[in-house]
């Protein structure tokens, strides 16, 4: 009988420079302080006493220092400078937490070749799907298979004068190539990091990794991100590191108002919005102010919100909810909302939260609009 060998355990040497390594944890901090160079760089210092992150080869400092030079900080006017204070991100540092956001939620994704998505439907597009068709009217002369359909008018014609009708023509099928158009709402209201979890945080996460995803692999599709608290305001991609929660009431109707109206400008047929919430719709904007509610769900508030659920379905924009809550009675009102709107409804933790959201992603973009 052949037994068991235990050997020492050796873990992998990390390969990583001192930067590289202190990089990614800087990364890291800086999506958790909303952008905040100076207390990003507080924490790491901390970080180093805890757990020697440095050595005196390599220290915070030279880290620091690595960091303007590398073009991941810079000071305000001229971009320069040896200390920390007032620094602030570089684009180039922005779009590497997007780039880290995207590791970290889809990490099973890889960078496509640029392009549209694909429908199920065969039409006019340009990528040959290797099937043919006999010619109709309407098909282009850039579509026609002149090999096969000479060949098809030699057949038919055999020995003799060559001629080539019409029915000899075969058309090559392409695949259809459809472009999406996305809005993502976020809800930022006061309830995002109550009760000692952090929700805002891993809703900026899933939304860097989906905007770099869409840059990288559709380039052609549209994501725009709304905000909602009070009001809705549209921000930025470049703006998600530094969003941050307020003290808001949750005015769902708004960011419904925002979203219809930015879809409505593009020109893709098929259209989506997702909203990740974990909050009743609590609040509406009336002449003069804030008509607010907290307790219960509101009648009035929630009767806009499902006409506007209602209105999107006129339209054909699918509404996905991503309810990161889990009280029955919120549930049943999303529920309701999922219905006017025939749309979808996910309750989810925040850790499957990017998951789920890649997955109705890519669902809704090869829907036939």
């Amino acid at each position: 009988m052949i037994g068991y060998s235990f050997t020492e355990y050796i873990p992998e040497k990390d390969k990583r420079t001192p930067f590289e390594r202190l990089l990614e944890i800087f990364l890291e901090l800086m999506v958790h302080t909303s952008g905040d160079v100076d207390e990003a760089l507080d924490w790491l210092r901390e970080l180093d006493k805890e757990h020697k992150l440095t050595d005196e080869n390599y220290t915070i400092d030279d880290f620091i220092a690595d960091l303007f030079q590398k073009g991941y900080l810079q000071q305000p006017g001229d971009g320069q400078g040896e200390g920390s204070g007032g620094a602030t991100l570089t684009g180039k540092t922005e779009q590497a937490i997007r780039k880290r956001s995207l590791d970290q939620v889809f990490g099973q994704l890889k960078k496509g070749a640029q392009g549209g998505h694909r429908t199920k439907q065969a039409g006019q597009g340009d990528e040959i799907t290797g099937d043919r068709r006999p010619f109709e009217f309407g098909d282009g002369a850039d579509q026609i298979d002149f090999t096969d359909s000479i060949r098809n008018a030699q057949v038919r014609g055999g020995v003799g004068e060559f001629s080539l009708h019409e029915k000899d023509l075969e058309i090559r099928e392409t695949e259809l190539k459809t472009a999406a158009s996305t809005v993502l709402m976020i809800d930022i209201s006061h309830s995002m990091i109550l009760y000692g979890e952090d929700r805002i945080t891993p809703a900026k996460k899933v939304a860097m990794a989906l905007a770099e995803f869409i840059i990288t692999r559709y380039p052609k599709d549209t994501l725009d991100i709304v905000v909602f608290g009070n009001d809705a305001w549209q921000i930025q991609i470049k703006d998600l590191p530094y969003l941050k929660v307020g003290p808001y009431h949750t005015n769902t109707v708004a960011g419904l108002q925002l979203a219809m109206d930015l879809l409505r400008r593009r020109k893709n047929n098929n259209k989506q919005i997702f909203m990740i919430t974990d909050g009743k719709p609590s609040c509406l904007k009336v002449e003069g102010g804030y008509y607010k509610n907290s307790f219960g769900l509101d009648p009035e508030i929630v009767n806009k919100c499902l006409n506007l659920a209602a209105e999107c379905r006129k339209v054909h924009i699918p509404i996905t909810t991503f309810m990161i809550a889990e009280d029955p009675y919120l549930q049943r009102f999303v529920e309701e909302f999922t219905e006017a709107n025939n749309g979808r409804a996910i309750y989810t933790g925040l850790s499957g939260l990017g998951e789920w959201i890649f997955s109705d992603y890519e669902r809704n973009r090869r829907r036939k609009a």
